[in-house]
């Protein structure tokens, strides 16, 4: 359970992420107070010859007015912060980098051999028993 949450979590978090460093562009046209058309990729279509659709109905236009129909553009900028990078501080992560990946690689380098360094010691010879002197058994 716990690590389904996590994966949720993360997939919502990374969307964010990806929400707000994002730019895009939603084109509106709008014929008098009705909204026509919507494109978030291109151009809204216009109605023909900039007059109202037949379809559409709106109070403030009719056929006579020529410049009823708007184009409304929303822009949402993304945050550039992220993509940002000072120049004094890459040779300094660079130099760092380095540093780290060669000490990571060399850290298990001479660790195949399985030394054991007590082989050749000799436990002490015990000259009595020392429990049943205390008489500390345990049961």
């Amino acid at each position: 359970m716990k690590l389904l949450f996590t994966k949720i979590v993360s997939f919502f978090l990374a969307i964010g992420i990806l929400y707000t460093t994002s730019s895009y562009a939603v084109d509106m046209h709008f014929c008098g107070n009705t909204l026509v058309d919507t494109a978030v990729f291109g151009k809204a279509k216009i109605c023909k010859d900039g007059l109202l659709k037949s379809t559409s109905s709106s109070k403030n236009c009719s056929v006579q007015q020529k410049n009823c129909c708007t184009l409304k553009t929303f822009v949402k900028l993304g945050d550039n912060a992220l993509n940002k990078l000072n120049p004094e501080n890459e040779t300094e992560t660079f130099i760092f980098q380095n540093t780290y990946f060669y000490a990571l690689s060399h850290l298990f380098e001479g660790q195949q051999e399985n030394k054991i360094l007590f082989e050749e010691y000799l436990p002490p010879l015990i000259s009595k028993d020392i429990y049943i002197l205390n008489e500390t058994l345990l049961i």
